[in-house]
């Protein structure tokens, strides 16, 4: 009896990491919806709903880039600054027309997106380096560009931040729309099965004749994209754009979602329905402890111990 105790408990424990690894996060949701029903006033209303979900579009947005980097066994810690680049570029450029200021925003972004894939693919830079370069150098180029918050009047703007379809704001339909894009590639795409390969093994995906280098650069350069869409759809939002602010810690709030959505660091998996669950764990958890008077600093610490327990909960989760 004792041995069969034994022999049955270190399974009861691999059934639970392993159920924690492929449904922990959609647990996390549920517990913090439960939470807050019971704890927090005017949690159940349409009002807080629509803000919760429009507070969490761009940090979806993010993560969806995030986790394709990841997914190669990389990483991208320029995200942050590419949003604030985005907002000091729409600022600019604004006067010319809000399509004239996309593509502008579109071609820096892709610049960033192109010198970080560069830097790995070509270079051979480890992508935590690359990036970090570029997070510096975005950020101190979005606030060469435009030092300081300005307001931004722009009717058209103004209603991609805070008009809505048939009831559903423009934010959450933009972000949707995207996981749904993105999760389609990975799923049913030549590239997206180039990118698990690659992210599985890169000598293995070179051996096999797969074009590495082109698919890490396309990689990065969406990433940055997506980045930046996250920065001008904030900036619609606020009718603001501040690059001293916005998009700080963002990097850390995707890679997160990321991590505790099921994609692991090692790469060659992306799970892009944990991810958009990760971020909307992170902004539950978030607005929880706003609500009940905490300071933002705790919102760090609550994030420090979500990625401990997912990197605990990851552990033994190899490749595909």
């Amino acid at each position: 009896m004792a041995e069969a105790t034994l022999r049955t408990a270190p399974l009861d424990k691999a059934r639970v990491l392993t159920w924690l690894q492929a449904y922990g996060v959609y647990a996390g949701v549920a517990v913090l919806l439960i939470v807050n029903t019971v704890i927090t006033p005017h949690f159940l209303t349409a009002e807080n709903f629509r803000t919760q979900a429009v507070q969490v579009a761009p940090v979806m947005i993010v993560a969806l880039g995030m986790a394709l980097v990841i997914g190669t066994e990389g990483v991208d810690l320029s995200v942050g600054a590419v949003m604030a680049l985005a907002a000091s570029v729409t600022a600019l450029y604004l006067g010319y027309g809000l399509l004239p200021a996309l593509l502008v925003v579109a071609l820096f972004a892709a610049g960033v997106g192109l010198a970080n894939g560069a830097l790995v693919a070509f270079v051979g830079v480890q992508p935590i380096v690359a990036t970090l370069a570029l997070m510096v150098g975005g950020r101190g180029l979005a606030l060469v560009l435009l030092p300081q918050l300005e307001d931004l009047h722009n009717p058209t703007l103004a209603s991609l931040g805070s008009g809505d379809l048939l009831g559903i704001p423009y934010l959450i339909l933009i972000a949707t729309a995207l996981a749904l894009l993105v999760a389609f590639v990975v799923r049913r795409t030549t590239f997206g099965r180039q990118l698990l390969a690659i992210g599985d093994s890169r000598p293995a995906a070179q051996l096999a004749g797969l074009p590495v280098r082109r698919v890490l650069i396309i990689v990065y350069v969406v990433c940055a994209l997506l980045a930046a869409v996250a920065g001008v759809l904030a900036t619609a939002r606020l009718q603001a754009s501040d690059p001293t602010s916005l998009g700080n810690l963002m990097e850390l709030s995707a890679i997160t979602a990321v991590v505790v959505g099921g994609t692991p660091l090692t790469g060659g998996r992306v799970n892009i329905a944990g991810t958009v669950a990760g971020a909307v764990l992170i902004q539950l958890l978030t607005a929880t402890l706003i609500k009940h008077d905490l300071p933002p600093s705790w919102t760090q610490i609550a994030q420090a111990i979500v990625i401990v327990a997912a990197v605990y909960a990851a552990r033994g989760r190899g490749k595909r």
